[in-house]
């Protein structure tokens, strides 16, 4: 058998010329439109990188705002600074050294709550009470017990102390 000659033939020509061209014209367009499409993902690509950098930034600046917010809470829970106020000074007519001495020996008593948290100075305030309650002062040849009038407890420990005279 053999295989008819269609290549003398026009119409088949015709045919296989336009399969060829229409192959050509087909890988034309293909690649024009992965190309458009190829360039529009690369395009999205680098704009969602950036949009990455930029979000990464802000979660680093946040998160180090939110780490010095940390740290200055922690600070301020604690006790900080210790205050003492003598109530009643002037009803036993003491001067300033005086009443500064008290205030500062009451201090020195209650200073192992010093960079303490709240809630353990909180829990120990009976202690607090009764080591400020049990001290005598001795103020010109006289004695005197201190009395708890009111404390406050926060990152500045307030203690408002009357004084009585000892029996």
């Amino acid at each position: 058998m053999r295989i008819p000659p269609y290549y003398h033939k026009p119409s088949w020509q015709q045919f296989f010329s336009g399969m060829a061209i229409g192959g050509v014209i087909s890988w034309g367009l293909f690649l024009y439109i992965y190309g458009v499409w190829q360039e529009e993902q690369s395009k999205e690509i680098q704009t969602q990188k950036e949009t990455i950098e930029d979000l990464n930034r802000a979660i680093k600046i946040w998160q180090d705002e939110f780490a010095a917010l940390n740290k200055k809470n922690i600070e301020q829970m604690t006790i900080q600074e210790i205050r003492i106020r003598l109530s009643n000074a002037e009803r036993y007519d003491f001067d300033r050294l005086s009443v500064f001495q008290i205030e500062e020996g009451v201090k020195e008593d209650i200073n192992m709550v010093m960079a303490k948290d709240l809630e353990t100075v909180y829990k120990s305030k009976e202690l607090i009470r009764r080591a400020i309650e049990n001290k005598v002062v001795k103020v010109n040849d006289k004695r005197y017990r201190l009395k708890i009038k009111e404390i406050f407890i926060y990152t500045t420990l307030s203690i408002s102390v009357e004084l009585q005279l000892d029996n």
